[in-house]
């Protein structure tokens, strides 16, 4: 997805996927869906849905560690065929012993999610852990290179795991950084508070101007191209590129999802939802966040 919008354009929602695990922690799974399933394109249409949320699970229901049940949308086999019709995997924590000792789901779909992106760097692929989530992240490689944050009573677990995928490599390392309510690597960019000076959002006599309505030689059509080449640039990227989020204890999730709103649709639409929501949205660490 872009944060470029053409003028008059329909947006199609943004199709995430939310992992499910038994005994995992419910708000890693309600807080970010809370924050998504409120966002919309355009904040005068409450129709206009930004996010279009699925679950995947072992089976029908999964239980969460509080022992609420949650209904999965489709099973893990249905999740690998469709997989690359997802913009964004979420990936909620708690229960992570059994999952890294009998190496069981959510693992090899974070590990094919990734592939998809290594593969066709063109679409803007994210993945978003909350809480011990990124502990999968780190056993699957993912996190090499990267930085990254979990719950605080994990963080040594973060680094031992880190270090152990990274054996093979021994010059790619994982940046565990502590006390960060969220950290984004390769965020291509930042839309940030101040729109009126983000090159990403062009505006003309107090409109929004598509690309397509740039004169020549105008720093919209400039960059455009540079969006285009940035492509090329980010297929030599790890991971392609994608957009690689960890967030630390459950709330912070909350806060994580609210950066990907305002990366993925508009901050004018994240603080939207943190107003509804009654919720003051506390800012992370975007790591790398040159538009690539």
């Amino acid at each position: 997805m872009s944060a470029i919008r053409e003028e008059g354009a329909d947006a199609e929602p943004i199709r995430v996927l939310f992992t499910l695990h038994n005994n995992m922690n419910a708000i890693d799974f309600i807080g970010p869906l809370e924050v998504l399933s409120k966002a919309l394109h355009d904040t005068n249409d409450e129709e206009d849905k930004a996010f279009d949320c699925e679950f995947v699970g072992e089976g029908e229901h999964v239980m969460a560690s509080s022992g609420t049940s949650f209904r999965s949308h489709l099973t893990y086999k249905e999740a690998y065929k469709q997989l690359k019709e997802y913009d964004v995997l979420v990936v909620a924590g708690g229960g992570f012993e059994e999952i890294l000792k009998t190496k069981s789901e959510p693992l090899g779909l974070i590990r094919a999610f990734a592939d998809l992106q290594e593969h066709n760097s063109t679409k803007e692929r994210t993945i978003l852990s909350v809480d011990t989530g990124s502990l999968f992240l780190a056993h699957e490689g993912i996190l090499q290179g990267l930085a990254a944050t979990t719950h605080p009573e994990c963080y040594i677990k973060l680094e031992i795991l880190a270090q152990e995928s990274a054996q093979k490599d021994l010059d790619v390392r994982t940046e565990v950084m502590e006390g960060e309510r969220y950290v984004v690597n390769q965020g291509r960019f930042d839309l940030g508070d101040d729109l009126a000076n983000n090159p990403y959002v062009y505006r003309k006599e107090g409109r929004r101007m598509s690309i397509g309505q740039a004169r020549k030689g105008s720093e919209a059509r400039k960059m455009s191209n540079a969006r285009r080449e940035s492509i090329i640039r980010r297929s030599t990227m790890r991971l392609g590129g994608m957009r690689v989020i960890t967030a630390a204890g459950s709330t912070c999730g909350i806060d994580a999802a609210m950066y990907l709103v305002s990366a993925l649709v508009s901050h004018e639409a994240a603080q939207k939802v943190s107003d509804q929501m009654q919720y003051i949205w506390q800012k992370g660490v975007v790591v790398d966040s040159i538009d690539v």
